[in-house]
């Protein structure tokens, strides 16, 4: 069940993609200088979904969570890797 915010979201910006209920296998939660950056591992998924957050949640290991993200590349030592940029996340 799609609420009307995520709707909204999805009308205005075509590259968002959401995903409902999916299960996170991994959650690992960094401080950097003012943000906490979190990544997401998903089960059935190879690419890390990240987000920052001002400060620490919840570990969301094993729970289901509906996301909104995008597809976007970074570069780590030079190498372009695939990763998805969350810009709602939510649990289920």
């Amino acid at each position: 069940m799609k609420n009307k915010a995520v709707d909204k979201l999805l009308n205005t910006h075509h590259k968002l993609v959401h995903s409902e209920a999916v299960k996170v296998i991994s959650h690992v939660q960094r401080e950097t200088s003012e943000w906490v950056l979190n990544t997401l591992m998903i089960e059935g998924c190879d690419v890390p979904f990240k987000y920052k957050r001002r400060k620490k949640y919840k570990d969301s290991r094993g729970q289901r969570v509906n996301l909104t993200y995008y597809p976007a590349t970074e570069s780590v030592a030079g190498i372009e890797m695939e990763i998805m940029k969350v810009v709602r996340i939510k649990r289920s």
